[in-house]
């Protein structure tokens, strides 16, 4: 198919609704035509940003003046729920706080990811997708030595089909990580390895047509990203997770 055709189809990619028969040749498309990835990313950015403002909220006086009823004293607090119509009123309240937290964690898992995604996805569009390009292990970690707060081990591929392409430095929620770039069968992974700050909320899930699988250990994130299989995406976690030990 031409670009044109191909382009129709990038909206419903970047929003997951893209049909099943049509998503190989899309990416497969993508991975050769820069002008199309760049225009995936642009609109996997502009969802991001639309569902990061839509979290914006300034509470209204009426739900403030709400919160203080409910926080004030004892007797107070029994006049309160003594009207049936504000106890309803403080019930939907609740409801719509506790929504508006699973909503938010939410969110903030999809930003999380989208960063991660458009991160994978840029590197594979740009003419210099790694910063240095080598296949020996024994190469890539040292140059990313001095550049990262931590450490970590790049595993050995011998007797494996995967192919390390090279590395870059990225940066997510702020902080410096790397990026190591892999190939298996013209399929290329991005395994990111960052600060873990806490539990992240990424999950192993389907993203967007991309398979992920996603751990942390000693205070570090790994994330695989790829547009093959997640068989194949657990089988490169495997030989990432043997390299630490």
């Amino acid at each position: 198919m031409s670009c044109e055709i191909w382009r129709d189809r990038i909206e419903a990619y970047a929003d997951g609704e893209i049909p099943d028969q049509e998503l190989a040749g899309l990416e497969e498309h993508l991975r050769t035509c820069r002008e199309c990835s760049a225009a995936a990313l642009a609109r996997m950015q502009m969802k991001r940003a639309s569902r990061a403002a839509g979290m914006r909220f300034t509470p209204s006086a009426e739900f403030r003046q709400r919160v203080q009823m409910s926080i004030a004293p004892k007797r107070r607090r029994l006049a309160f729920w003594a009207s049936p119509a504000l106890a309803i009123a403080a019930a939907l309240v609740l409801v719509v706080t506790v929504s508006a937290l699973v909503i938010m964690r939410h969110s903030a898992r999809e930003q999380a990811m989208a960063q991660l995604l458009d991160m994978h996805v840029a590197a594979l569009a740009s003419a210099n997708p790694v910063d240095v390009v080598s296949s020996d292990r024994h190469t890539v970690k040292p140059w990313f030595q001095g550049k990262l707060p931590f450490t970590f081990n790049l595993p050995e591929l011998q007797g494996s089909n995967y192919t390390l392409l090279g590395g870059r430095l990225v940066y997510f929620r702020g902080k410096p990580g790397a990026q190591l770039i892999y190939d298996l069968r013209k399929h290329e992974f991005s395994v990111f390895i960052v600060p873990d700050g806490g539990s992240s909320g990424l999950s192993d899930e389907k993203e967007n047509g991309f398979s992920v699988e996603s751990w942390n250990a000693v205070g570090l994130r790994y994330v695989i990203l790829s547009d093959a299989g997640a068989t194949d995406v657990h089988a490169l976690g495997d030989l990432v997770r043997g390299a630490q030990h």
